[in-house]
This record gives C-alpha cells, sequence and structure tokens, in this order.
C-alpha cells in the first residue's frame, strides 16, 4: 500500500533527549503528585514510576485508580517556558520538508504545549495536524485505542502511515496496526523489531526516501 502519512511523537523524538525539557515536565509531575495526594517526593517517584510501567503515563494511572481534576493536572505539567531548553532548528526544518507525506504530531502531551514546542523549534507550518492525548479521548500511548483514533482523525490506515517514535514500546501497537516504524534513540536496542533505527530524527528523510521511488533526499 502506498504510504501517505508520517507521524512523529514530539518529546525525546523532534529534539534531542538531553536538552531537559522532559526532565523538568517529570519534576513538575511529581510535584503536583505531592501537592494533591499529599505524598513525600520519594513516594511520588514510586507512584509516577509505577504508573508509567502499568499504564503508559502516570495520567492513565491517575484516571483508573484516583479522582482527579485531569484538565488541571495536564495544564500544570505542561506550564513550562519551552524557549529556555529549545531553539530553531532549521535543519528538522529542511528534513520535514524533504519528505512528500503528509505529516502529523501525535504525542500523549497536550497539543497546545505541542504546537509550542513546534513554534519554538520553527517547524510548526511543516504538520497538518497535532494530535494530543485530549484530542484522543485521555487514551495514551501504548494503548491501541489511542492509536486507533489517530488513524480516525487522519482519516488513514495503518499501512499508509509512517510512525517515528523514541519508545520502543510505544512502536509496538504502530506495528500491529501496519504502520513502519522509524526508532529514534542514542541508546542501543538489540534485538528490537523495528524497521528502522537511528540516533538523530534528522535522518528520517533519507530511509523515508528509501521507502518512496523516485524521491531524492
Amino acid at each position: 500500500m502506498e504510504l501517505k502519512f508520517i507521524i512523529f511523537d514530539l518529546d525525546d523524538t523532534l529534539y534531542p533527549s538531553d536538552t531537559g525539557l522532559l526532565h523538568e515536565i517529570g519534576h513538575r509531575i511529581e510535584m503536583w503528585l505531592c501537592d494533591h495526594l499529599e505524598l513525600a517526593r520519594e513516594d511520588a517517584v514510586a507512584v509516577r514510576r509505577d504508573y508509567y510501567l502499568r499504564y503508559g503515563t502516570t495520567l492513565g494511572g491517575l484516571i483508573a485508580e484516583r479522582d482527579v481534576d485531569v484538565h488541571g493536572f495536564l495544564t500544570f505539567i505542561h506550564d513550562v517556558e519551552v524557549e529556555k531548553y529549545l531553539d530553531p532548528n532549521p535543519a528538522l526544518a529542511e528534513m520535514l520538508n524533504s519528505i512528500p507525506l503528509r505529516k502529523a504530531i501525535y504525542t500523549n502531551s497536550i497539543s497546545e504545549y505541542a504546537r509550542r514546542v513546534l513554534r519554538t523549534l520553527g517547524v510548526e507550518e511543516r504538520f497538518e495536524w497535532v494530535i494530543g492525548i485530549e484530542e484522543v479521548g485521555l487514551r495514551n500511548k501504548p494503548d491501541r485505542d489511542a492509536y486507533e483514533h489517530t488513524l480516525a482523525l487522519l482519516g488513514a490506515r495503518g499501512p499508509e502511515c509512517v510512525m517515528v517514535e523514541d519508545s520502543v514500546r510505544n512502536l509496538r501497537p504502530a506495528q500491529a496496526l501496519g504502520m513502519r516504524t522509524v526508532l529514534v534513540s542514542l541508546e542501543p536496542a538489540q534485538g528490537v523489531n523495528v524497521d528502522f533505527m537511528m540516533e538523530s530524527v534528522l535522518d528520517v528523510g533519507r530511509v523515508v526516501s528509501d521507502w518512496l521511488p523516485g524521491v531524492v533526499v
């Protein structure tokens, strides 16, 4: 089936994992858990890790096990000055321009935050869709339902899509739905069943060009 769409994860995928931005969001998650669940810091860290492992995100665990203000949680943890951590990336913009597929962001973050990240990187206009956790009914990666909602919003079928992620776990549902999968990670990933692995998102255009006859990047 012809490829028509490329779906990018946001955090630690479109920008390097050492910027500190995602770490700051993690810190704000722990602050919220301390304040709203009246937990000591070490207990908040443990709850966050437990929920991530069992539900995919802290929010997934809170929805499943607690009665919380979801909107308040999401607003608080994403209230980060992204400009402190990121700069415009002309090379990223050039790479995205080289890919002749319709482009989307799909993230477990909220779309308002995602757009701020994209604007700071200088690539917002390259994406037709920015899909956050609210747009898929508060379902989160790696739940298959979340990916099916994303495909429905795009009007796409799995085999028409490429998924670019920094998480192997988050690529498995995409692969199960027939998407081609690209892992962006500096960490060695032995025995990982994805279509392609790379250290930099800037190499995605080259990989996609191999899947699109007649395209030169």
